[in-house]
Formats: structure tokens, sequence, C-alpha cells
């Protein structure tokens, strides 16, 4: 059993991981131990405690807390802030009992209530024992009659082992820039990482590593996290001035409110948290293997090839077009057609159509089956790009419905991109689209949808909400998750992908959902390594798509642009009628390549062997989980000559078993090839695949 009770203290267990937490002699929810998994449950520390330092800073104060309330002489970051209905807002919470669940994990659950209000607290801790991962969150319940308003409600607080030396990584960015990782020095005060948006964002994404300073891809200690939510979330780093570290992680509370009435319970999102003693890139390999086991709605497929038109035709899409570009497709060796923007009512460029989602009847007098039809008997399935949150004011959906979307009364309607977002916190938003959306999938065989997302949040009002108005940043996205559940509910045999202008909602609470995520608007090969070093921090390569296209081809060979993409998903965006037949001939041979190699990137472990944030040059690697195959991957982009390129080696092989390596005479035991290294012999802006075999 990996949940251990100890009188009012516990000890969690995954397979490499132990996390002890208890009642203190005082009574205060204290965090006691999260680090390597110890011998015995006796090993691990007891609930400590803390003294008062003068009349500043009291006991209460320097104990580190499971999940600290806004009460008496506390200055850290609370995780819970309220007001009650008559003002008072503190709150002092007491332990009442705890119980152990199934919830397909075991599950430690703490009940907590308030000593003075009818306000109950259940924290809970599910144990992913396989892929040393805590999964926790909160849920809140007045139990008494008058209102309680919430302007504070985090998932999750991950107190490090004592210290301030620690170090932060997180990822940054920009539209068509997304996914940089950042590293840096914690000092003392509030580092604050956050999303505003409504969206997960481009700019930041809810995922956290901490290390001591020392820590690389394979080795040292490191700390990190994940929030599963796909709206405003936000993240602090705390650090106080008695060398305690502490990530809190949850809701944004900027402009957040939540009217807990009479009975009701709100529960926050699920957070992740892990621990590792090989570096960051057994993190990454926790988290992309518990994505592939419990979050993918159709888990260990192998995503086909597809191509996506939009490169090719924008808005000029008809059937004639589409079957000219399906046509080469399927001679390359594409799996799935995809059509994007352009194909439904009165949408010939990006000021009008959002909203009505059926065929434009110009361009498909006949509707969207001659062309399906069309694909299939080319032996690829069909996809199709929608953007249902939006809607152009030039729409009959607008004209009819304008208070459907979100907007002030008093204030003019800031349009981005022509549209504004339709509030998926009111349940006739969602059944409209719903209906819609559920007509345009019965009615054809459509395998695939590109879900897209190109504006961010203004004027965020909600002028006839039941509460209040502010509850528009969690009930849209609860609204969000609904619709999309009940679309995919009802049809199984879609796949979903994430989009939102590239990686605007890129998170673990979409991944629920969907099966990809488009990473980012930005295809050029050589941007795209930095960024997809990036994303692989938390994300595996199955739900990475990545396209081939014409992007710095004046530079970069198409071996080079299709060996970046074969990364992840392979995807094609280019607009194939301007290849020339040698073009076609040689993508249909990478093509081949990937499909062989392709459950091996998709399922197997990741290695990042070169980072590519530090240089021109970078190597991934990709291992079946027998350790049978792998793949090897290198990337030169510009580096001066003249230059002595350093070797690769290889991490993840069996270190006694065999192994050939295409196009080396050699046969080598694991072990050789780890330890000795492959050298590099690659030009400016070139790349190299190798495979490895075992042979015994």
């Amino acid at each position: 059993m990996p949940i251990h009770c100890l009188n009012q203290s516990w000890i969690l267990e995954t397979k490499n991981m132990g996390y002890a937490l208890g009642i203190n002699s005082q009574g205060v929810f204290t965090h006691a131990y999260w680090g390597k998994r110890l011998p015995k449950v006796e090993d691990y520390p007891t609930p400590p405690q803390a003294e008062k330092w003068a009349s500043f800073n009291n006991a209460a104060h320097l104990t580190p807390e499971e999940f600290p309330t806004w009460q008496g002489m506390k200055f850290t970051e609370p995780s819970l802030m309220l007001n009650f209905s008559d003002g008072v807002r503190d709150c002092w919470l007491t332990f009442v009992s705890f119980d152990t669940q199934d919830l397909d994990f075991p599950t430690l659950c703490l009940h907590f209530k308030d000593e003075h209000y009818p306000l109950n607290v259940d924290l809970y801790y599910q144990i992913h024992e396989e892929e040393d991962l805590i999964e926790r969150w909160a849920t809140v319940t007045n139990s008494g009659l008058e209102p309680i308003s919430l302007s504070r409600l985090f998932s999750a607080c991950w107190n490090l082992p004592p210290g301030d030396q620690y170090h932060l990584s997180h990822l940054t960015g920009r539209w068509n820039d997304e996914m940089h990782l950042h590293r840096e020095k914690l000092t003392q005060g509030l580092k604050v990482i956050e999303s505003r948006r409504l969206t997960t964002s481009h700019h930041h994404n809810p995922w956290f590593a901490i290390d001591e300073g020392d820590a690389t891809e394979e080795d040292g200690k490191v700390w990190f996290g994940v929030l599963a939510w796909s709206g405003n979330w936000k993240l602090t780093a705390e650090v106080t001035d008695f060398a305690s570290t502490r990530v809190h992680i949850g809701w944004n509370d900027w402009d957040f409110a939540w009217t807990l009435k009479a009975g009701e319970t709100l529960s926050t999102p699920r957070a992740l948290g892990g621990f590792s003693e090989h570096g960051f890139g057994a993190a990454s390999r926790a988290l992309h293997d518990h994505v592939r086991n419990r979050l993918l709605p159709h888990g260990k497929i192998e995503h086909p090839v597809l191509y996506n038109s939009w490169e090719a035709t924008t808005f000029d899409v008809n059937e004639r077009s589409q079957s000219e570009l399906a046509e080469i497709a399927a001679e390359i060796g594409v799996e799935l057609f995809v059509v994007d923007d352009g194909w439904f009512h009165g949408r010939n460029d990006d000021s009008a159509g959002l909203g009505d989602w059926w065929p434009d009847e110009k361009k498909f007098p006949q509707g969207l089956s001659p062309l399906i039809h069309k694909v299939n008997d080319l032996d690829m399935q069909f996809g199709l790009w929608i953007e249902p949150e939006m809607v152009n004011p030039d729409s009959d959906l607008y004209r009819a419905h304008p208070d459907w979307v979100i907007h002030f009364p008093t204030r003019p309607r800031s349009e981005s991109r022509n549209q504004l977002i339709l509030n998926l916190a009111k349940k006739e938003v969602r059944a409209y689209l719903f209906e819609v959306l559920d007509k345009l999938l019965r009615e054809n065989d459509i395998r695939f949808i590109k879900w897209d997302m190109n504006r961010n949040v203004s004027e965020a009002g909600w002028s006839d909400a039941p509460g209040d108005p502010r509850e528009v940043w969690v009930r849209y996205v609860e609204g969000l998750y609904q619709l999309w559940g009940e679309l995919r509910q009802k049809h199984p045999q879609v796949m979903w992908q994430s989009c939102s202008g590239g990686g605007g909602r890129a998170d673990f609470g979409i991944l629920r959902l969907v099966d990809q995520i488009w990473v980012s608007d930005n295809t050029e090969a050589c941007a795209r390594l930095s960024i997809q070093h990036g994303f692989s921090q938390l994300f595996p390569a199955n739900t990475m798509e990545a396209w081939v296209t014409d992007a710095g081809k004046d530079l970069l060979s198409l071996e080079f642009r299709f060996h970046v993409s074969m990364c992840g998903v392979l995807g094609i965006g280019a607009h194939l009628a301007h290849w020339n037949k040698v073009e076609r001939q040689e993508a249909a041979k990478h093509i081949a390549v990937y499909k062989i190699i392709r459950p091996i990137i998709l399922f197997g472990d990741q290695y990042r062997l070169i980072p590519a944030n530090q240089g021109g040059l970078t190597a991934v690697q990709y291992v079946s989980k027998d350790k049978s195959e792998s793949v090897l991957f290198a990337f030169r982009a510009h580096l001066p000559d003249p230059v002595n390129l350093p070797k690769v080696f290889p991490r993840g092989l069996d270190a006694n078993g065999l192994y050939e390596l295409e196009g080396h005479p050699q046969v080598r035991s694991g072990a050789a090839w780890m330890e000795d290294g492959l050298p590099l012999t690659l030009g400016n802006f070139q790349s190299m695949l190798r495979i490895f075999k075992k042979i015994k």
C-alpha cells in the first residue's frame, strides 16, 4: 500500500519517491519530506514545528504548511483566501479526519473545517506509483446558510527541503515563439508566473522544475510539477528570509471571485508533482508516461501522417483545389488529409463566417461528401479545422445573438482578427455549438478535428451571470471542457487537436480531451528545435504535431526539415503542388522511414542528448520501452568553421545488449555506445538520423 498512517502523520510512496505530511503537536498541518523513497516508513521525519522569531514572525509563520490559509500572524503566500458573510476574511482550519479511497488510484483524503464557520475543506493526494507522481487537489464546501466569497483557491502548495539555493526552470515565449526553456536562481521574495488571458497562453506554461543549481539532464535532484488547467493560472515560487522555499500553483486569483452558496462545493484543478534524482530527463519521462498512460483519450495509437492544406490555399478552399492536393498527398504517403480555415458558410477571408459551421454553399454546392469520398478513395482519412469559441460580427450567429459574446455592456467590444469570443459559460451557447458541430460530424465521415482559438480575452464581462461575474474565468473553461467532452463522447472515432494560434492552449487539462497539440505557428525548422526542446520538458512526442513546410527552404534542405518534424507527430503543410518530382520522391522516402520508426518516437523514452537551447548543435534520442530499438537525430544549425564537433553519447540502451547501428560496420554493446559515444560529422544546416537495433 503506498499510503501509510502513523498517528496523524501520513507517508505517501511511489516507486522511487517518498512524501511525508502530518499534524504537528501545535495542531498545524505541515509538510515533512519530499524526496527519494526511504527504506522504512519509520525513516521519514515527523511533522515539524517552529519557534517564533521575535514578535514579528511567530511559529505559525515559520512552519512549512501543506495548505496554508490566511490566518493570524502568517505573512507567506496562502492557498486559500475568502470572505465570510459577516466580513471576517481569514480562515482557521482544524483537522477532522482522514480516509483512503480508490479513485482509480490509491488516494488519501484529509478532512478539515473552520473553527467557527460552516466551511469544510478536503485535500486529496492521489498516488501514481509507477510514474512517480502525486496528484493533488482541494475541495471546499459551504455547509451553512450564508454565502462565502472566495478570492483565492490554489490546488497545491509544494514545499522544498530547507534551503534557499534553488533554481527554477520554466517556459517562456510569445506567439510564433513559444516554449523556450528558462532557468534562473530563486532569491528571497516572490516569483510569479501566470496567465490572465483565458487560455494557458503562449507566454508561459503551468509547469515548473526546481533543482539545487547543479542538476543536468541525467544527474541531480529535481522537484517538478504541473497544473492540469486550460484557463487563467498562477504559479508563485516563494523564498522566505528563513531559508524555506515553496511553490503554489492553481487558479489565478487576479480578477477572480467565486460565490459559494449554501450547500455548494467547489473543486480545484488537479496538480501533479514528482521528484527525480536523475536530472531533468527522468522528470520529463515521468510526465510523458503519465500523459500516455492516463490522459490521452485514444491512448497509445499511432497518429497518422497528416497533410494540412492551409499554406497551399489559405481561404481559397473548394472541392477542386483540395482534390488536387489530396492526390499529391496520397502519392507521397500521407494518411490524413485536413482542410483548414475557409470551408464554411461565408468564409472568404478572416472577417466573416465564424459561428456558421456548415459548408459554404458556393465552394461546396454538394456539401463536403464528394471531397471526403475522394480523400477516402485515396486511402486517407479526412480532417477539418474549426474555431467554435469565436464569432465574427459578420455572421448569421452574431446577428441573431450579439449578447452571446464576452463583453461589458457599456464598453466597446474589442475585436482581434475581426472576431469576438462566445461565452461558453452560458449553457445556450454550448447548446448551439453542440447542435451544429454534432450535425457536422454526424453527416460527414470526419476523423480529425483541429480546434483553434485565435485571440485572447478582452472586456471579460458577463452581465447576466447567475453569480459573481468574475466567475467567468473558471466557468468558461469548465464550459469548454463540458462541450468538448460531450462531442468527444458522442463521436469517439474523431481524433481532436488543441490549437490556439499555435501553442496557446497546451496543458495537461486539455489532454484529457485531445490526442495532440499544435505547438507553434512557427514551422521554420531551426526555430522549431528550441520550441520542441521546451515542449518536451513535459509533453511526450506523440502529442506534438510538427509540420514540414517551405519555411527556410532556401537555407534548409528538405531532409533537415523532415528530420525536425519526425521528432513528433509528422505532418506536412507545404504547397505540394509547388514541389517538383524529385522533392515529392524524397518526401515519400522520408515518410516511409518515419512510418517504420514511428512507434519508437511516439511511445519510447526520450533523451535530450544535446539541448537545443545551448548553441547550434542539438541531438535527441528515442528508445523503445523494451530497449530493442532506438532512433537518434542530430542537427547542426550555423556554427562558424573551423569547429570540432563533440561526440554524441546515446542513453537508455541495454548496457549488456549488443546493438548494430545503421551505417556503422561494428556491432557494439549498449555500454560501449553510451560510454564511447558517436562522432558527429555534420556541416552547417545538416541533420542525421541513425537507428540502433538490438541483435542480442
